[in-house]
């Protein structure tokens, strides 16, 4: 597995593309478009049975 981070590609409030890593917390990004502060986190994968 690799250690790198993907990187949003759009802001999840206002859909505009103008993020920036967050200099103050670790993984957040900020939109300059509507000034909010945001982070993504990945739970996990879903659990799925075979299906015959």
């Amino acid at each position: 597995m690799s250690d790198a981070r993907s990187t949003p590609l759009y802001c999840p409030y206002c859909g505009e593309e103008d993020l920036f890593p967050n200099e103050a917390s670790h993984g957040a990004w900020e939109c300059h478009s509507c000034a909010r502060v945001f982070t993504v986190k990945f739970n996990g994968l879903l659990s799925r049975g075979v299906k015959k």
